[in-house]
């Protein structure tokens, strides 16, 4: 009795011209300074295999970049920021909580704020292992949380908690 077929077999020979193969450690995936996957220096454009990638994308302990799809999984290369920060929240333990790219939540950490060199605001995420980027919407919600005491000094405003922010946020080099 022949088994049954787990799919087409994996190619073999050379790959058609202009091509090249892919191995799990050299996938051709990458996620630019704007936050956009490529493939081969093509963009993906399919919103649902960008919510997949964004969904499935993980740091190790190594610090390297993974797509993490079922059992199977690749690195990429990330250029910059690995995740878009798509809305700031306060929560009803008045905390300022960001929500990222890949769909999970975590408290912001006001130290970590920094205003790249485009005027974008970034943060460390992650256990600070990793760099977010705010989205335009983001950053306006969280600017419509900032406030200014007498003295100059910038914070954040949580119902009655006041989150200071870095003594400046200048533009930085990242």
């Amino acid at each position: 009795m022949t088994p049954p077929s787990s799919g087409p077999p994996p190619p073999s020979g050379p790959p058609p011209s202009g091509k090249r193969w892919h191995t799990r450690e050299d996938s051709g995936i990458r996620l630019d300074a704007r936050l956009r996957w490529w493939h081969d220096d093509e963009p993906i454009e399919h919103p649902r295999i960008i919510e997949l990638f964004n969904t499935s994308l993980v740091l190790d302990e190594q610090g390297r970049y993974q797509l993490q799809i079922g059992g199977d999984w690749c690195f990429v290369q990330v250029e910059d920021a690995a995740y878009e920060v798509r809305t700031v929240d306060v929560t009803p333990d008045e905390r300022v909580s960001v929500r990222l790219s890949d769909r999970t939540a975590e408290a912001l950490e006001p130290a970590t704020l920094v205003v790249g060199p485009e005027g974008v605001l970034f943060c460390r995420v992650k256990g600070g292992r990793a760099q977010a980027r705010f989205s335009r919407d983001a950053q306006y919600q969280l600017g419509e949380l900032m406030e200014q005491d007498e003295s100059g000094h910038l914070y954040l405003r949580a119902g009655q908690r006041r989150l200071a922010l870095p003594v400046s946020l200048e533009v930085s080099g990242l």
